[in-house]
């Protein structure tokens, strides 16, 4: 797979699931088992607004050429969904969530994956003498 897939699927993800999250926290939240009070709506919908800028940062980053500001991007891409995929293998271990929860893990585990392959050094075949 290429980089620009992978900044591509993160984006929809985003999109599908940033923009439920800010508009119906409650009902998105309800779908995996949770409830949400007043100060988690609150934080559902500023998580909502990181997916947002998630979704910018993914879909203008997927035809940048090889550099530093584009391995960045994909460094911080990598730790943010490995934090997610342990925050949300806490919560289905935990009973937080229902077990639609393990969508979630595997998703933030495939994403996480993705990005730590393309943070991993590249061999240069060596030219023939």
């Amino acid at each position: 797979m290429k980089l620009k897939t992978m900044l591509i699927i993160k984006a929809l993800v985003c999109l599908c699931l940033g923009i439920p999250i800010l508009l119906v926290p409650d009902f998105i939240y309800s779908i995996f088992g949770a409830t949400l009070a007043a100060g988690g709506v609150f934080a559902a919908r500023e998580y909502g607004a990181s997916m947002m800028g998630n979704l910018m940062l993914t879909w203008f980053a997927r035809n940048s050429q090889e550099s530093e500001s584009r391995w960045a991007i994909v460094l911080a891409l990598f730790v943010y969904d490995a934090i997610g995929f342990i925050v949300a293998m806490i919560a289905v271990l935990s009973g937080a969530v229902n077990s639609l929860g393990w969508l979630i893990v595997v998703l933030y585990l495939f994403l996480a994956l993705g990005f730590g392959y393309f943070l991993l050094p590249r061999r240069k075949p060596s030219p023939d003498k």
